[in-house]
């Protein structure tokens, strides 16, 4: 998926394992076939997974990254009451894989990537309940990092033109220029931060029978825009459940339009980038995308 990107093959990770945790040498491995682009997952035993970055960096940034990492889940867990990976150890580089590495608990459950709950009214309200969970947890002082998505939706316009013109021969670029052109002079008043998951995909979320089950990949946890996390509605979600959960958050006009805003920043990048290396994420960004254009159009 990326033109960097490390090969971690199964026998890398089973020598990382034996050498560097023993007492799981006898656990069966396996790879994760998920839609996911930063980490390559491998499930060890039938309660454990194990990360690995896919981009190579620095291996002492990266040790800051993946204690955060941890760090984040454990201040998530038992927060909300959907299930959330928890960290278990940290693995240092070795045999053939540069940088640090993280091994958490499994989680059960289909993903809504594969398993489609957009129509779904119960899955809008647990999505409310859970970011509703996640902005009670104190931000300590702590406030938007500066980096990513989060912050001013202005600081996004060189992204988004890029975006733009990869996206000629893939989406109506002149309707989305128009789209953008109005989101990104959205104020953000005088809402402070609040902690946000920051990544609420269809490929983080479990889901069984249209309700939300589980959240994955919560390292990002911080402090950000409240309108964030509202992304979920716009990736996961059609018209009427996203009103749901809406009514459920309390999200006036402003707030809303922010989480649509973040949305199509995430959305834009992709399409395009992930055509051919991951359809089934390119995809998520174009459904995205479809309704937005809706929405827009009203």
């Amino acid at each position: 998926m990326h033109a960097d990107q490390l090969v971690v093959s199964p026998s890398t990770v089973r020598a990382l394992i034996d050498e560097q945790f023993p007492q799981w040498r006898d656990l069966p491995l396996r790879r994760v076939s998920a839609s996911g682009t930063v980490h390559e997952i491998f499930r060890l035993g039938d309660g454990l997974a194990a990360r690995f970055r896919l981009q190579p960096d620095d291996a002492k940034l990266v040790w800051s990254e993946v204690r955060a990492e941890a760090a984040a889940a454990r201040e998530l867990a038992d927060r909300t009451r959907f299930a959330t990976p928890e960290p278990v150890a940290i693995g240092a580089p070795g045999r053939d894989y540069p940088m640090p590495w993280l091994v958490q608990t499994w989680l059960e459950g289909t993903v809504a990537i594969d398993d489609d709950p957009s129509e779904s009214d119960g899955l809008a309200t647990d999505l409310a309940e859970f970011i509703t969970g996640v902005r009670r947890i104190d931000t300590r002082g702590r406030r938007f990092s500066g980096f990513g998505r989060g912050g001013a939706l202005a600081n996004h316009d060189e992204w988004i033109q890029e975006c733009l013109t990869r996206s000629e021969e893939l989406l109506d670029v002149d309707a989305l220029a128009r789209i953008w052109q109005a989101l990104r002079e959205l104020p953000r008043g005088d809402s402070p931060d609040v902690m946000n998951h920051g990544d609420l995909l269809p490929g983080n979320l479990l889901v069984h029978q249209g309700r939300l089950t589980g959240v994955l990949d919560v390292g990002g946890l911080s402090p950000a825009d409240p309108a964030l996390d509202l992304v979920s509605a716009w990736h996961l979600l059609e018209a009427q459940p996203r009103q749901v959960m809406r009514a459920c958050l309390g999200a006036d006009d402003q707030e809303w339009e922010r989480g649509k805003a973040w949305a199509f920043q995430q959305a834009m990048g992709a399409v395009w980038y992930y055509v051919d290396t991951n359809p089934a994420f390119s995809e998520v960004g174009r459904r995205t995308l479809s309704r937005i254009i809706a929405d827009s159009a009203r």
